[in-house]
Parts: C-alpha cells; sequence; structure tokens
C-alpha cells in the first residue's frame, strides 16, 4: 500500500478557507498547473489580480498554499504552489459547526459544476476524447470498516497518478477531474 501524505483539517477557519469556491479554484490551478503568479492565477480564472491575491493570503494563512521564492525573478515576483500533501476532513470533528454543512454543500456543487462542464464542452474536445468520461454507480451492503478499505483502495490507486512525473511519451493527456464518493442511502 503505498504512502499517502495526507493532512487532517480539524480548524474550521481552515475547512471555511478550502471550501470557499475561488479559493477551492484556486487549489485546483495550483495542483493541475504547478506554481503561479497572482497574475497567472488570475489570467487562468478570469478573476482580478487583487482579488486573486486576497484569496492567496487567506489560503497561506491556513498553510493551504505556499510561497514558491525560488521561482522569484525578482524581489517584487510571488510565486505561490500547493504544498504535497492530500486534505482530508470529518464532518464528526466539526458537530455544530455550520461550517462543515456548507463545505459538504459546496464539495457537491463542484463536482456536479465540473462534470456538467464536461458534458457540456466534451464535443469541443478531440473526437477520441468524447467518450472518456464514465459514472460509477452502484449500490452496495457495506460494513464501515468495508468502506474504509474501499476508501483506501480507491486512493492507493488514483494518488500515485495524480503526483506521478507526467510521461514525455507523446500520448495528449488532458486535466482529468476525479470524484468519487460513497454514503449510505435508500433507493
Amino acid at each position: 500500500m503505498p504512502d499517502r501524505e495526507v493532512r487532517q483539517i480539524h480548524d474550521s477557519k481552515v475547512l471555511a478557507a478550502m471550501s470557499h469556491p475561488v479559493r477551492r479554484r484556486l487549489m485546483d490551478v495550483l495542483s493541475v498547473y504547478g506554481p503561479a503568479t497572482a497574475s497567472a492565477l488570475a489570467e487562468r480564472t478570469g478573476q482580478a489580480v487583487g482579488n486573486i491575491s486576497h484569496h492567496l493570503k487567506v489560503l497561506a494563512a491556513s498553510e493551504l498554499v505556499e510561497e514558491a521564492p525560488e521561482l522569484a525573478r525578482d524581489k517584487r515576483e510571488r510565486w505561490w504552489r500547493r504544498p504535497k500533501q492530500g486534505l482530508a476532513w470529518s464532518s464528526t470533528d466539526f458537530e455544530d459547526d455550520p461550517v462543515a454543512e456548507a463545505a459538504e454543500s459546496l464539495s457537491l456543487e463542484r463536482a456536479n459544476r465540473l462534470a456538467r462542464a464536461w458534458f457540456a464542452n466534451r464535443l469541443s474536445y478531440p473526437e477520441e476524447w468524447h467518450d472518456v468520461g464514465f459514472d460509477a454507480d452502484i449500490w452496495l451492503r457495506l460494513s464501515v470498516s468495508e468502506i474504509d478499505e474501499l476508501k483506501d483502495k480507491i486512493l492507493d490507486l488514483i494518488t500515485p497518478l495524480a503526483h506521478r512525473k507526467v510521461p514525455d511519451d507523446g500520448q495528449e493527456r488532458e486535466p482529468v477531474f476525479f470524484s468519487a464518493r460513497a454514503v449510505p442511502g435508500k433507493p
């Protein structure tokens, strides 16, 4: 089982910082495209540079992004990157805290927004990409320990792909959003 460095979030302020839609998008952009300046992030997200700078300060205060001073060409230029570890949190650590409920809702909205965007724009990709998205929709009967085991197996499968150096083998690769969620429910 490969080691996964995961930061467990227990602080409501950090959870709020990482759940804000603009900040979540900045974290995504830094994760997918690597370190960037506030100007480059503003261009990529369509936000004002001042707005990006504000959100970067909030993310940095929560240690969700960090400066990359070795990339700066001079003292005025500030580069930002994502720390290597993943993030995890549990709603049981935030009982009676409305931030956790909002964070769950925003997470679901984000996953749905990204999936909808794919369906709306997939024909703009080369033909071989049109049918690559998938959805796994299945009912299982699992215990709590089996859900934990399933989660670990999925993370063990996808984490090395998320953190690998992308091969230079001539194959076209696009950023791919992967979302998996297992929750108790009734049909």
